[in-house]
C-alpha cells in the first residue's frame, strides 16, 4: 500500500514538473488535445438535458441538477466542493397557453405564444380584446390612454438583422419583453402580447423574464409571447382589418419563494491560496426546452475547465472555482448571494470568467478590464491563433459575475459564434440535439487556455511577466 502510494505521488510529481518545463504554446496545445479526445463536457450536458431537462428556478429539475453536479465535482478530487444557499423565485408555467386571431367574421386562426416569465395567469376563460400594434414605447405615449385602454398591446419590433454582434440586436429589443406590461399598464391596456426574441422565422415562440416593478397585484396583466411567423400574420391581419380580436389563455402562477443553491468547487492555489478566479455559468434555465445551449454548455464547460487543469497536472498559483450559478433567468439571486458573501469574507476575486452565450463555436472572450490588463491579453493572442481564436475585445461579461466588479479585478466572458443562438435562447429547440460536442469542447478548453494564463501571469502586469515564455 505503501509503495503504491510512493509511486502516485512520484508520478504526480513528474506531471507538474514536466508542465512546468513546457511553454504556454505546449501547456495550450496539450489542454486543446485533453478537451478533444478526452472531454467530460458533452456527457455531463447528455445527464443534464437528457435525464434532468429544463431547469427552471425553484423547480424539482433544479434541485435535481444541483444534486447531480455537485456529485460529479466530488468525483474530480477537487480540495473543496460544497452547496452555497440561496432563496429563489418559483414561477409555474401550468398547462400549455392557447391562443387565436378573431377576424370581424367570427373565423379564428390559431397562433403560437408563452407566457413569459413571471406573468400573471389571464382570467380562468381566457382574455379576449382588440389589439394595438406599437414598435416601441414612444408609440405607446403617442397613442395615449384613449387608444389603449381595453387593448392588448402587440409589441412588433423585430431584431435588427443587420448587426452582426447579435447580442447588440437582442439588446435593442428586449426592453419591449421586460418592461412591457408595465408601460403598457400605464395606459390601461389588458395584456400584453411580444414578438419573440428571434432573428429566423418560425413558429417556436421565445419565453424570457419580465417585470411589474412595484405595481399593485391588481393592475398586473398577462404578459406572453408569440412566435415570429404569427407575428407577422398578426401584423398583415391588423393592416388588413384593425377590429381583430386577439385571445390568449395561460395559466402561470407566482408562488413564495424557495430555497435552492450554488453549487461551488475549488483547486485551492498553491502560492496565493486567497486570490480567487471563478469560471461559471448558471444551472438555472428555462422550462420550454431542455436549457441545452442557455445554459447548459457553460456549466459543462466550466466543470470541465477544472478537471482539464487537473488533468493537465497544472498546480495553480490561485484558488480556482467553477461556480454554478442558481436563478439567473428570473432574478440572478445565485450571482448577487455569491457577491454578497464573498465580500462579507473579504473574499479577493481577482478574475471571474462566465460562460453563458452557448455552445457554439468559440471565438474568443470579451474583457471589463483595465487597458494594462487588456494590452497583456493582447499579448496572448498568438497562443491562440492555431485554434482560430482572434476576438479579444473590450466589453461585458456575463450577468452572474458582473456583482463581483471592482476597480483592479478582470471580469471576462467566452464568446462564441453567436449567428444561431437567438434561433433556441428560451425556445422549445434549446434541446442537447442542438449542440455540437466538437464545439462544445473547444470552448472548455479556450476557457482552461485563459484561466490558465491570468493564474500564471496575474492580473497586475509587470513587463517580465507577461512576455510569453518560450
Amino acid at each position: 500500500m505503501y509503495k503504491l502510494k510512493f509511486t502516485l505521488i512520484f508520478c504526480l510529481f513528474l506531471v507538474s514538473v514536466n508542465v512546468q518545463s513546457q511553454t504556454d504554446e505546449q501547456v495550450i496545445k496539450d489542454i486543446y488535445k485533453k478537451a478533444l479526445t478526452n472531454g467530460k463536457s458533452y456527457a455531463w450536458l447528455n445527464h443534464l438535458s437528457n435525464q434532468i431537462g429544463g431547469r427552471l428556478s425553484g423547480s424539482l429539475n433544479a434541485e435535481k441538477a444541483v444534486e447531480y453536479t455537485k456529485e460529479e465535482l466530488e468525483k474530480l478530487g477537487l480540495n473543496k466542493v460544497w452547496l452555497q444557499p440561496v432563496m429563489v423565485p418559483k414561477w409555474v408555467r401550468g398547462i400549455k397557453e392557447y391562443a387565436f386571431i378573431e377576424s370581424e367574421s367570427g373565423k379564428t386562426t390559431t397562433v403560437n405564444i408563452c407566457a413569459l416569465g413571471g406573468s400573471v395567469a389571464t382570467p380562468a376563460l381566457g382574455l379576449k380584446a382588440n389589439v394595438i400594434e406599437v414598435k416601441n414605447f414612444e408609440d405607446l405615449e403617442a397613442l395615449g390612454k384613449a387608444e389603449i385602454e381595453g387593448k392588448i398591446v402587440f409589441y412588433n419590433r423585430s431584431m435588427q438583422a443587420d448587426l452582426i454582434l447579435t447580442f447588440e440586436a437582442y439588446g435593442g429589443c428586449v426592453n419591449q419583453r421586460y418592461m412591457g406590461a408595465v408601460e403598457a399598464a400605464k395606459y390601461g391596456a389588458v395584456g400584453v402580447i411580444v414578438r419573440s426574441m428571434n432573428l429566423r422565422m418560425d413558429d417556436l415562440p421565445h419565453t424570457g423574464s419580465m417585470t411589474y416593478n412595484d405595481l399593485p397585484n391588481e393592475q398586473r396583466i398577462p404578459s406572453a409571447a408569440i412566435s415570429t411567423n404569427d407575428a407577422e400574420l398578426l401584423s398583415t391581419m391588423l393592416q388588413l382589418d384593425p377590429a381583430v380580436n386577439f385571445y390568449f389563455k395561460q395559466n402561470c402562477r407566482q408562488l413564495k419563494d424557495v430555497q435552492s443553491y450554488n453549487v461551488i468547487g475549488e483547486i485551492t492555489g498553491s502560492e496565493f491560496p486567497d486570490e480567487y478566479m471563478i469560471v461559471g455559468g448558471h444551472l438555472d434555465s428555462w422550462d420550454l426546452g431542455d436549457g441545452a445551449h442557455d445554459d447548459g454548455a457553460g456549466v459543462v464547460q466550466s466543470m470541465d475547465v477544472l478537471r482539464l487543469l487537473k488533468e493537465s497536472g497544472i498546480k495553480p498559483k490561485r484558488s480556482i472555482r467553477v461556480v454554478l450559478f442558481m436563478n439567473e433567468e428570473n432574478g440572478l439571486r445565485g450571482g448577487k448571494k455569491y457577491a454578497e458573501l464573498a465580500k462579507q469574507k473579504g473574499e479577493n476575486h481577482v478574475f471571474a470568467l462566465e460562460s453563458d452565450s452557448g455552445g457554439f463555436t468559440p471565438r474568443g472572450f470579451s474583457f471589463d478590464c483595465n487597458d494594462a490588463t487588456f494590452n497583456q491579453v493582447l499579448s496572448w493572442q498568438p497562443l491562440f491563433k492555431p485554434y482560430l481564436i482572434h476576438y479579444f475585445e473590450k466589453g461585458g461579461s456575463g450577468a452572474d459575475v458582473g456583482p463581483l466588479k471592482t476597480k483592479s479585478n478582470v471580469l471576462a466572458g467566452l464568446r462564441p459564434d453567436s449567428q444561431r443562438y437567438f434561433d433556441h435562447h428560451h425556445a422549445s429547440n434549446d434541446t442537447f440535439d442542438a449542440v455540437n460536442k466538437r464545439e462544445l469542447e473547444l470552448g472548455a478548453a479556450t476557457m482552461t487556455a485563459l484561466v490558465y494564463l491570468f493564474d500564471k501571469y496575474g492580473v497586475n502586469p509587470i513587463n517580465k511577466d507577461t512576455q510569453i515564455k518560450d
